[in-house]
């Protein structure tokens, strides 16, 4: 079979809790990530949860970059997958891992 894309599920603990239940932060963060990869941004959107919480999707014209956090846990999960050759998100995760966690470990 061929390759068909590249798919990362990242599960990041002990995050800032205050900063994952931002909803505008956890949106810059994952729209930065799609920039830093190079691949194309189509739409987004984000939701805060009550009392805390956050979800967000990225749609990308070679798929998508989602994120779900769990402040009372202090736990993000990401969801990036690539279709196809051109983004290599896999290759980029340090630089990737860098900009989030970054932001994310306080």
């Amino acid at each position: 079979m061929n390759h068909l894309g590249d798919h990362l599920l990242i599960e990041l603990y002990d995050c800032d809790t205050n900063l994952i239940n931002d909803v505008i932060k956890i949106e810059e963060l994952l729209l930065e990530a799609v920039k830093i990869s190079g691949a194309t941004n189509l739409n987004s959107t984000f939701h805060k949860f009550s009392p805390h919480g956050v979800s967000g999707v990225v749609v990308i014209s070679e798929s998508h970059f989602s994120v779900h956090t769990w402040p009372e846990y202090g736990y993000c999960a990401l969801d990036i997958f690539t279709c196809g050759n051109e983004i290599k998100v896999i290759w980029r995760w340090n630089t990737l891992k860098r900009n989030l966690a970054r932001a994310i470990f306080q």
